[in-house]
């Protein structure tokens, strides 16, 4: 089983919403989590070495992560999604840019 960590800003939108969709998936395991001091979920190092695959929302997130946990980032596969802190938990337009861009990683 795969495992994917989602991280936005807060932890509630962006990265809540793509750990939301994959439930139900047999073959990926989602969670997700903010970066931000106001996160709802924060990141964590556990949360680090559980994930195969980390998946930042946008450059900030990325840039923030990487600062902040380097080391605990070298071996990890880290892709960026680049969508903006804009959109609010499951809106369809969210979901539909998660969906497509989720796909190729499955």
């Amino acid at each position: 089983m795969k495992h994917i960590l989602f991280v936005c800003n807060q932890g509630k939108n962006r990265s809540k919403t793509a750990a939301d969709l994959l439930k139900g998936n047999k073959n990926v395991e989602a969670k997700s989590c903010g970066i931000g001091e106001l996160s709802i979920h924060p990141i964590s190092l556990k949360l680090l070495a559980w994930a195969d695959l980390i998946v930042v929302m946008d450059k900030f997130v990325e840039e923030a992560l990487r600062k902040k946990y380097g080391a605990a980032c070298e071996a990890k596969r880290i892709i960026n999604f680049n969508i903006p802190d804009m959109y609010d938990y499951m809106v369809d337009e969210l979901v539909r840019i998660l969906k497509e861009k989720i796909k190729p990683f499955l």
